[in-house]
Parts: structure tokens; C-alpha cells; sequence
């Protein structure tokens, strides 16, 4: 069992308090989900449950962490950077656990995880592989160590709809507790049974966590009809107050019209309005006095806002891509210059404003592909593309600020650059914090404004949903099912493939295959 008591988390550099007073208790059977806007503290939540160290450098804490006994496997966003020049091999040996599984246990478990179990023993540096197979190999690694408690943060990030539909499984069955955070919201309505949500409220100076036993759906649907019955309970009182507040000053103009008319001409009736007038005025002071304590209207944190694409225009005719590949190919290591191949005949025609989307196995090339075709789209003239990678260090500066990186160093562009910010949600201090200090989600933000504001027509997403919040990922799938340029992406986000993308195609080994949209994740 984990207890958290009374738990206070606050940024050391702005000083900004992430978690206030949390209390919890994890039991086995326990599936729960951790859910908030981008940067609200939850893979801080995440780290410090499994090592304070984690965060000290970033974060202080006050309150109770109780984990006596238990051996926690902790899955971190991203791999750490010390780690990443391992090989396969290496990564697994630095846990004794790894050596006291049989090759039947092995072979069983990569087995439902859909990966070669003679990988295991390759020289692979991690750095190489997909973002898939990075996962699928730290949780070969987290579930060989048989850990009694499990903190996941994002496990579904990257993963192939094989893995996935495992994953949700293997979730539901588990008799250990687990703490998760995903931003997968077909993974949260199949597996979760308790609901833990950090908001920021009040442009982020006010924190709230609710802690409720719950599926995700009835969460969202009771958390909705609450806030309706409150918010309708606070009009009808706001109603019933402005209606007799009026009656209120009706009578006192008619007293005070009254007093005017008598006073000098009957001295008696003047005194009499005047103890009138004292009684309706303490009537007034009760009433008002009642009015502190009516319902007061729902607060909650809204996801972000902003008007993507609204430039965009692709004619229905417009070629946009017309792509051929005898054969994708990547390296088989870092010291070597032989390659494999991972698909042969590739073609791909887009043309017009159609949202294309790639899936396929973890490892099949999906990404390598999706950068020979940025390649290819933004070298050319007579369009505007921008590429946002699956790994966003590839464009992004991590030592700018998100000002810096958006803007052009003008006055007007910073100015323009912290509207856009603000209407994602950043505070005044986070667009100041250089990216390397910022959550995942909100560089992933960052990214959609530099999408956004390269006033593109043509869009190239590598997972673009990974990162955002359940919540903020309706909103995103929103505006790019809206946006009128072409999108050519790569997901396995059931929800983004039903709502955003128009055709489907699986790269496997003899090339693209257009296949039916992904079935309805209801």
C-alpha cells in the first residue's frame, strides 16, 4: 500500500504551488488515473512518489510519502539521456532480474509485447530504435523486475494498436496498484477506476485535486453535471437576488420621495419613514449579509484555445504529394554503414486538403518515412509545409524561452507571441522558463504554435497527439479536423484517426496499404 499524507508541491523558481494538502492511498487493485492540463505537476507527482531526487532540482515538497516495503517500477515520459547510448542488451542487464528469468518467461513476454525476443541480446543502442520499441523494451524491463506497485507515465505513448490493446489488458488484469498518467483517452475509459485530477485555477495561482472512485467516463459526466446543476443553482440565486435587491431600492426611493414631500408639514409621519426606512435598510443588510453564502459558480480549468490554421487554403486539385520509394532503409547500428530494409515500393499520392494518416508495427520505418517526406515538402516552393517531429529536440532549442523560440526579437512579435501563448494557457512566468525546465504537453504546445504561426498549408505530424492532455486533446483533434491544408500524419491515437483523418494507410514490408479507418474506440 502507498500513502501520500497531506502532500505540498512548489516550484522552486516561480515559486507557483503545483499539489496543496493531497492526501491518497494506493491498494492493490487500484487502477489510477492522473489526469490535468499540460505542466500542471503530474509527472512531478510521478517522480517524487518514486525518487525525491528526481525533482529536487526543480521542485521542493512538503507532507508524508509512505512506500515502506513496496518495490515500485517507475516507466518515466522519456528515456533518460545517460541511458540512451546502451545497448539493448546492456539496459536490461543492469537489473539482476533480467538473469533470473527462464528463455520460455522471455520469449512469453515479448511474445504479447510483439517484440523479437532475440533483440534482447542485440547491440541495438536504444537511441535507434522507434519510439514504440523504446517503450516496449523499459516495460520488458519494468515487468521482469516484478515490481508490487506500478508508476506509468505516458505508457501509451508511441505504442502500435497491437501493444496498445495489450497494454489495456494488462491493466485491467493487474493485481498490483497502478498510478498512470496517459493522454490516451480510449486507454482511461477502458482501464481506470479511480480518477486523481490536478487543476490550476485562477490563471494558475490556485491549485485543486479531486480524488474521486470512478470509471473516466462517469467521471467527465458527473464532473459536467455538477458544474451545470452548481452553475445553474448560482444564476437562480444571482436571479432571486437582483429581483429582490430591486424591490429593496424600489422602496427606498419611495420612502426617501415620501420624506421629501412630509418633513417640514408633518414632523410625526417624517419619523415614522424614518424608523420605516431603518427597517428596510437592516432587511437589506440581512439579505446581503445572506448573499456571501450563496452558491458561488463553478470554477474549472478550461483547455487551451487558439484559432489553428485559419490561413490555410488547399485547392481540391492541388497536387500536394506525389511520392515513390524503391526501398526504406535504416542503419543497423551506429558504427556501421550496412543498413535495413524496412518496406519496399512506397508510393504515396495526396492531393488536395486531405488528412492522410500512417499507422503500422512499432519499428516498421514509420518515422523514417515521415522525415524523407518532410524532406521532400519543405524544399518546395510552390507550398508551405512544417514538420513537428516525434521527438521535438529535433526543432526545438530546449535552452530558449517558448518567447524566444516564437519570436523574431521585435517588440510587436513578442507581444503577439505572448497573446498566443497566454491563449494556451502559459502563465507570464512559464513563457520565461527556458524548455528544458517545461512538461512535455507544453512543449508540445509550443510546437503547435510554430505550426501555427509558419503559416503553413500543408502539416506534417509524427504522434501529435503523445503529449497533450485528455483533456486538450479534444480540442486539438478539433482544430485539425478543421484546418483546410493537407495533413500527412502518423498515429495510433484511435480517437485523432476516427475524428481528424480521412484515409488510412498501414506501412508494412511491401509498402503503404490504404486500410479502413480505425473502428470507433466506443
Amino acid at each position: 500500500m502507498i500513502q501520500i499524507k497531506h502532500l505540498t508541491i512548489r516550484h522552486k523558481k516561480d515559486y507557483r504551488i503545483l499539489l496543496e494538502n493531497f492526501s491518497l492511498t494506493l491498494n492493490p487493485g487500484d487502477k489510477c488515473a492522473l489526469i490535468g492540463e499540460e505542466g500542471n505537476g503530474k509527472s512531478t507527482l510521478l517522480k517524487l512518489l518514486y525518487d525525491p531526487a528526481l525533482v529536487e532540482n526543480y521542485a521542493e515538497y512538503e507532507g508524508e510519502l509512505l512506500r515502506t516495503g513496496e518495490r515500485l517500477g517507475y516507466l518515466p515520459q522519456e528515456l533518460p539521456v545517460q541511458l540512451r547510448q546502451l545497448s539493448i542488451y546492456e539496459y536490461l542487464t543492469e537489473t539482476d532480474s533480467f538473469y533470473d528469468q527462464s528463455p520460455a518467461e522471455l520469449a512469453s513476454l515479448c511474445s504479447r509485447l510483439s517484440f523479437p525476443v532475440e533483440r534482447l541480446y542485440a547491440d541495438e543502442p536504444l537511441h535507434i530504435l522507434s519510439g514504440g520499441e523504446k517503450i516496449k523494451v523499459q516495460l520488458i524491463r519494468l515487468l521482469i523486475e516484478n515490481p508490487t506497485a506500478l508508476l506509468l507515465d505516458e505508457p501509451s505513448n508511441d505504442l502500435d494498436l497491437e501493444t496498445l490493446l495489450w497494454l489495456e489488458t494488462f491493466i485491467q488484469n493487474s493485481a498490483v496498484p497502478l498510478l498512470y498518467i496517459s493522454h490516451d483517452e480510449t486507454l482511461l475509459e477502458r482501464t481506470a477506476n479511480k480518477i486523481i485530477h490536478i487543476e490550476q485555477l485562477r490563471r494558475k495561482t490556485t491549485p485543486r485535486c479531486m480524488v474521486v472512485q470512478t470509471d473516466y467516463q462517469s467521471y467527465l459526466a458527473q464532473r459536467s453535471h455538477q458544474f451545470e446543476k452548481q452553475a445553474q443553482e448560482a444564476k437562480n440565486e444571482r436571479r432571486a437576488y437582483d429581483k429582490q435587491l430591486e424591490k429593496f431600492r424600489r422602496i427606498q426611493q419611495k420612502i426617501e420621495h415620501q420624506q421629501n414631500v412630509i418633513s417640514r408639514q408633518d414632523p410625526h409621519g417624517a419619523a415614522l419613514l424614518k424608523k420605516t426606512m431603518h427597517r428596510v435598510k437592516a432587511y437589506e443588510a440581512r439579505f446581503e449579509k445572506k448573499f456571501e453564502s450563496m452558491t458561488e459558480m463553478p470554477e474549472y480549468e478550461e483547455a487551451m484555445f487558439t484559432k489553428f490554421g485559419s490561413r490555410a487554403c488547399m485547392p481540391n486539385g492541388k497536387t500536394v504529394l506525389d511520392f515513390s520509394l524503391e526501398k526504406l532503409s535504416v542503419p543497423m547500428s551506429a558504427d556501421t554503414a550496412e543498413s535495413t530494409v524496412l518496406a519496399r515500393d512506397i508510393h504515396l499520392f495526396v492531393q488536395g486538403p486531405e488528412h492522410i494518416c500512417i499507422t503500422g508495427k512499432n519499428g516498421c520505418g514509420k518515422t523514417t518515412l515521415m522525415r524523407l517526406l518532410a524532406e521532400e515538402l519543405l524544399s518546395r516552393t510552390d507550398l508551405k509545409a512544417a514538420y513537428m517531429p516525434q521527438n521535438y529536440e529535433e526543432l526545438l532549442d530546449l535552452r530558449l524561452t517558448p518567447v524566444e523560440f516564437l519570436s523574431d526579437g521585435s517588440k510587436q512579435s513578442i507581444s503577439t507571441m505572448r497573446t498566443y501563448l497566454g491563449s494556451m494557457k502559459f502563465t507570464a512566468d512559464e513563457m520565461l522558463h527556458p524548455m528544458y525546465e517545461l512538461s512535455g504537453g507544453q512543449r508540445a504546445k509550443v510546437m503547435l504554435l510554430y505550426l501555427d504561426t509558419s503559416g503553413c498549408d500543408v502539416l506534417l505530424l509524427d504522434e501529435p497527439s503523445r503529449n497533450f492532455s485528455p483533456l486538450s486533446n479534444p480540442v486539438i483533434r478539433q482544430m485539425l479536423a478543421a484546418f483546410q491544408g493537407a495533413i500527412i500524419s502518423v498515429s495510433h491515437d484511435r480517437k485523432y484517426i476516427a475524428e481528424v483523418c480521412d484515409k488510412v494507410y498501414e506501412l508494412t514490408a511491401t509498402g503503404l496499404h490504404k486500410t479502413a479507418l480505425t473502428p470507433s474506440p466506443s
